[in-house]
Parts: C-alpha cells; sequence; structure tokens
C-alpha cells in the first residue's frame, strides 16, 4: 500500500472511531435523562406486550387520580403522600414541597420521581392536570353556538 492511502486510511479509521465514541457518549447521556411515563397499573402490572416493570431506581413520570381521603399532610414540614389510581392498583406518592394550587383530591395529576420500592414514587415535582373540558368563552360560542354568560359575582359581599 502506498504512503498516501495508508494515510487516507488512517484518516478515515480516526474519523470513524470518532463519530462513534461521540454517538456512545450521547446515547450513554440521554439514558440517565429518560423518564418514561407510567400509569399506576402499568407500574404495578408491567408495561407494554412484555409487561416490564421499572427498577428500584429509576427515573418516571406516573399519572393519575389522587384517590379522596388518601392525601397526608406533616404537621412539621411540607412532606406530603398521596396514592393515586387509574382502572386498578394504588401507587403512593410522596413528596416533599408546596403542592399546586390545582392540587386536590379526586383530580388527575402528573409526578414525576425516583421509584423507591415496587409502589411508592418519591416525587420531586407534582403537576395539577387543569379541567381537559375547559375552553375559552368565544370558542366555545363558535364550535356549539352556546351563548356564554359571566357569573354574576357581588364583589362587595364577597358572594
Amino acid at each position: 500500500m502506498n504512503p498516501r492511502r495508508k494515510k487516507r486510511l488512517l484518516v478515515i479509521i480516526a474519523v470513524l472511531f470518532g463519530i462513534g465514541t461521540s454517538i456512545g457518549l450521547v446515547l450513554y447521556a440521554l439514558q440517565e435523562n429518560i423518564n418514561l411515563f407510567y400509569t399506576p397499573s402499568e407500574l404495578i402490572d408491567g408495561k407494554g406486550p412484555n409487561k416490564e416493570k421499572p427498577h428500584i431506581g429509576q427515573k418516571l413520570r406516573i399519572g393519575g387520580m389522587v384517590v379522596p381521603g388518601t392525601v397526608e399532610r406533616n404537621e412539621q414540614s411540607l412532606q406530603v403522600s398521596f396514592k393515586l389510581i387509574d382502572t386498578g392498583p394504588l401507587v403512593t406518592v410522596r413528596y416533599q414541597g408546596i403542592l399546586p394550587d390545582l392540587f386536590r383530591e379526586g383530580q388527575g395529576i402528573v409526578a414525576q420521581g425516583v421509584l423507591v420500592e415496587p409502589n411508592v414514587i418519591e416525587a420531586f415535582e407534582v403537576l395539577a392536570k387543569h379541567d381537559e373540558e375547559y375552553m375559552p368563552a368565544e370558542v366555545a360560542e363558535a364550535v356549539k353556538g352556546i351563548k356564554h354568560e359571566k357569573p354574576k359575582y357581588n364583589l362587595d359581599s364577597g358572594n
């Protein structure tokens, strides 16, 4: 092999090695930041056709309805614990912090956190879902032809 071809081959091999290393590092970094969405049933029973369950310590997001009567607040700290349900088993969510204003029992929420037990999530973020049926008055009128009126609140009496 002449020296010119040998030099080209070495450059091509070096470039391919660099690209391969870069792709490997990017995939490794993404693996740490991927958090899959689960429902309580999928968390307990498994997700997909293979019924794959997340492992302890995995970051994930979980969505469901807050079960009425399960919200427990620690009076000494901002620690809150509550149970989520969809159509199957219950999952406990523990959260340290101030809950969103829209959070309430019977409301849909999405929590992002780490699986600490097979049915317990240690959340670092809780998002309350707003009403899916909300529609601005102008849009509702255009779509449904229904006349919306503003509520008649008396600001002086607090009603």
